[in-house]
């Protein structure tokens, strides 16, 4: 068992909520957790950093198993005065001839419609270092961004404002982790993100589902050691199968034991059964 639990996530992500849950469903593993910038979020996890990260995808996928958990609507952010504090949601459409402070290429849908694109009069970004001074160009009126609502609400400034943007797919968070390196505890967090109350597992069930497949799998021998005749080809309906089995004996498990009720119905008096019934007087 590991001294701590790692657990990164990009920035927009607020965790809390699950890292409550396991803090009292696992009060013997301490959690580290730390935000990582989305250039390295996968990163942490093939170092070393972490053992899962909630990510933004997309990723490089290759190693990992990837879990989606909920979606996030874009929005554009501009400065306060801007025509679009008068709006309830833009369309992409409007926003063809502003100037995006960010890598076209980081939103191919506002490229692809942008007049400085398309007319080649798009000037070099200003020196930004980080989102924070992202956020002082766009409150000045350099520029606009568009980005996912988190984000937005993260870095967010009362000299900008920002609204829905129609157009614009929307970005998912996940949960990653490096397959090979699959432990209790991943699956422990696992259950967590996906709402399995405390009660079930998943661990239980996939040990029982292997085992199930494990019998199975193994040949009838003759009395010299031989398979007395090949072993059956498994199907592709044996796993589900398998696993509708074990969910079922947990559950079966789970259920507390039904007490019997012998008391009788207050004001009333159970019969009791007449030993003598049936048999003849004398006897």
């Amino acid at each position: 068992m590991p001294v701590s639990f790692s657990i990164a996530f990009v920035a927009g992500v607020t965790p809390t909520k699950w890292t409550r849950i396991w803090g009292d469903r696992r009060p013997d593993v301490p959690l580290t957790v730390f935000r990582t910038e989305t250039d390295e979020q996968i990163s942490v996890l093939h170092d070393g950093r972490a053992e899962v990260s909630l990510v933004r995808l997309p990723i490089d996928e290759i190693n990992l198993s990837v879990i989606n958990l909920y979606n996030e609507i874009p929005v554009v952010v501009a400065s306060k005065d801007h025509t679009i504090e008068q709006a309830a949601t833009v369309l992409l459409a409007d926003l063809a001839g502003e100037h995006l402070l960010q890598d076209p290429d980081d939103v191919p849908e506002w490229r692809d419609l942008a007049d400085e694109v398309r007319d080649g009069t798009r000037r070099p970004l200003p020196p930004m270092r980080d989102l924070d001074e992202t956020m002082e160009q766009v409150a000045a009126g350099v520029g606009i961004i568009i980005v996912p609502h988190s984000i937005a609400r993260l870095y967010g400034r009362k000299d900008v404002v920002s609204r829905p943007v129609t157009g614009v797919p929307d970005t998912q968070i996940a949960l990653a982790w490096i397959t090979r390196e699959t432990t209790e505890d991943i699956e422990e967090f696992i259950g967590i993100v996906r709402g399995r109350s405390k009660a079930s597992s998943r661990t239980d069930a996939g040990a029982a589902d292997a085992a199930a497949l494990a019998d199975e799998a193994q040949p009838e021998l003759r009395s010299d050691g031989r398979p007395a005749k090949p072993p059956r080809k498994p199907k592709k309906t044996d796993k589900a199968k398998a696993a509708a089995k074990a969910i079922r004996v947990a559950a079966a498990k789970a259920k507390p034991a039904v007490r019997k009720r012998t008391e009788s119905a207050p004001g009333r008096t159970r019969p009791t059964k007449n030993p003598n019934k049936g048999k003849g007087r004398g006897h």
